[in-house]
């Protein structure tokens, strides 16, 4: 197995594409648990559905940048309406997230179901988009989540100070005149498409899991927060190599569920014997 992930071929490039996968989501999960904003990753995921499915409809057939475009697009418009509901109405943040969350899924199935039923073959393979299917990247998917993984990094670090003040205290980074708005806006682009590259990999469904469980085990083991962003990282990546290598063992085993066990075992051990363990507030 050892010879086979060190040697190029679809393995090394599965294991690749899931460990950077996996730091990047990582990372940006850091700052999705610290802002107590885990749901808006679920909120993103659901959402890419029923714009994976328009994107199908607009190009006509199974086109990768058609899809991941519309699914994309439909994640930030869905984190708009969040922002448009919590400014219109007095529901609490996480009845809002769920409510979009709801809504846009169940219009990505309603889609979903429509083109496969008059499609015909055309639109087959959209449904492995719910779960993942890692055996299915190629190396060009890999050079595309290995970009997103150094533009996100360049991000993090230009604008590391304005983030940190952001997650730990948004009003006093606006009261400085810190560029809170940019800080929110890029860390939203970014996680986005983190969601959208993760999801031949793991799927709407579980992408979720690889933002919030390596964030959660990290916590439990340090308190600064770049210490905390890069154990995160290491955390996705490692759950996205073992979830590959497990998958290469087991004849029909899906990559994608795996990892996401892989990324709730690493949250449950550290929540259990990490040496920072957080307490529940009194």
């Amino acid at each position: 197995m050892i010879a086979q992930l060190l040697t190029p071929g679809p393995l090394q490039t599965v294991a690749l594409g899931t460990a950077l996968l996996g730091a990047l989501a990582g990372a940006l999960g850091t700052f999705a648990t610290l802002r107590r904003q885990s749901l808006m990753g679920d909120v993103l995921s659901h959402a890419a559905l029923p714009g994976i499915c328009l994107g199908y409809l607009a190009a006509g057939e199974r086109s990768m940048p058609w899809l991941l475009g519309g699914a994309l697009l439909a994640g930030l418009l869905a984190a708009g309406t969040v922002e448009v509901v919590l400014r219109l109405t007095r529901i609490k943040p996480d009845a809002a997230m769920g409510v979009v969350l709801s809504v846009w899924f169940a219009l990505g199935t309603v889609l979903l179901s429509r083109i496969q039923h008059h499609g015909g073959a055309g639109p087959a393979g959209l449904s492995t988009f719910l779960f993942g299917q890692a055996a299915a990247m190629l190396h060009s998917d890999l050079m595309l989540i290995a970009g997103a993984a150094a533009l996100a990094a360049l991000v993090l670090l230009v604008l590391w100070k304005d983030l940190k003040l952001v997650t730990f205290d948004r009003d006093y980074a606006r009261a400085l005149g810190r560029p809170v708005t940019l800080a929110e806006g890029a860390l939203a682009a970014l996680t986005a498409t983190a969601i959208v590259l993760g999801l031949q990999v793991v799927g709407v469904v579980l992408m979720v899991a690889l933002l919030v469980a390596p964030a959660i085990a990290a916590r439990q083991w340090v308190n600064g927060l770049f210490a905390m962003c890069v154990l995160s990282a290491g955390f996705g990546a490692a759950a996205g190599v073992g979830g590959a290598l497990i998958s290469a063992q087991a004849r029909g085993l899906a990559t994608g569920p795996v990892i996401a066990l892989l990324a709730a075992a690493m949250a449950g051990f550290s929540l259990l014997l990490g040496t920072h363990r957080t307490r529940a507030a009194p």
